[in-house]
């Protein structure tokens, strides 16, 4: 009764907004225009991966699963922050912000899981070039991609229950932007360390398990390459990997960062600065590296740009 009257009654308040207007307005449109670029690029993506039949191979359809699950990601924070920018009471409720947590951390979880798939599938196509239709089968890769979404969905809420069956202190300020793990287990009463070993487990289970897989798939990469006799042929096996590798350094780097560490190393100013790199730039980077090191998206972009303009001007 006691944790059904808090949930019922408890209202967290964010305290990293700006509170001058003008710039409230200033990063107001600079979010904005940073959100609508990230829909637009992995909107383009999806729709490119959709529209070319050349793309409907197993590479492509994961980078167009992790468009989708950037797309969610975003969603799930960024009209909330530009809408606590231009409120004068920056407050969320305490459902609101465990369900907030549950979605941020569930599809932060698959994309780095979709990462670790993306990386096998690459380890398949460069060292067993042969077998691998037979291998990445649709059915395997859809398969690859629920269990992603399952298993980081699972992490997820066992996570955020734990931590919101916690007691809170008196103060409900929080020192950030939306409801991620270490400013609110900041709030929690309790000196017992379980906790914060809960979220170094749950963070070891969705960040170093799947970046010690990538960190496999490309030693046996870097292998198989390194037996390519031809300076060109080992010049295409790296071009296929460069992206995606690009992709999970900025990723991991930052997820290591935030969620790998102790609670004594915690800063506020730092981390609400490291989450605007994990929430904005990373999802805003990713279609960027996937389309300009990559000739065929870039050949498949164009033909949906170009075929939209047509379709526009013939209705016209």
């Amino acid at each position: 009764m006691t944790w059904v009257n808090q949930t019922l009654s408890t209202e967290f308040v964010f305290l990293a907004y700006p509170t001058h207007p003008e710039l409230q307005v200033l990063v107001f449109l600079g979010i904005s225009l940073v959100y609508t670029m990230i829909l637009t690029g992995n909107i383009l993506i999806v729709a490119a991966i959709q529209m070319e039949a050349r793309l409907h191979t197993p590479m492509y359809y994961f980078l167009g699963s992790l468009s989708i699950v950037e797309i969610w990601y975003t969603a799930t924070v960024v009209p909330h922050i530009l809408v606590n920018t231009m409120k004068r009471h920056k407050a969320i409720t305490f459902l609101g912000c465990a369900t907030q947590m549950l979605f941020f951390i569930g599809l932060g979880s698959t994309d780095c899981f979709l990462l670790a798939v993306m990386a096998y599938d690459r380890y398949v196509a460069i060292c067993y070039p042969l077998q691998y239709p037979l291998i990445m089968t649709q059915k395997l890769c859809v398969n690859l991609v629920v269990a992603s979404i399952a298993i980081g969905f699972i992490l997820s809420l066992q996570l955020v229950a734990f931590i919101f069956c916690l007691p809170f202190c008196h103060s409900r300020s929080i020192e950030h932007f939306f409801c991620d793990v270490p400013p609110v287990m900041r709030l929690t009463c309790t000196r017992s360390r379980l906790p914060e070993l809960s979220v170094l487990v749950a963070g070891t289970l969705a960040i170093a398990f799947p970046f010690l897989l990538i960190a496999i798939s490309y030693a046996l990469i870097t292998i198989a390459i390194l037996g390519i006799h031809s300076t060109s042929g080992r010049r295409r096996a790296f071009s296929t990997c460069s992206s995606h590798l690009m992709v999970v350094l900025l990723q991991y780097g930052c997820c290591m960062f935030m969620y790998l560490r102790p609670n004594s190393s915690y800063s506020p100013k730092k981390d609400q600065l490291l989450s605007l790199v994990y929430t904005l730039g990373t999802p805003l980077l990713n279609p960027i590296i996937y389309t300009l090191r990559n000739s065929e998206m870039k050949g498949a972009l164009t033909k949906v740009l170009t075929r939209n303009v047509f379709s526009k001007k013939s209705c016209l």
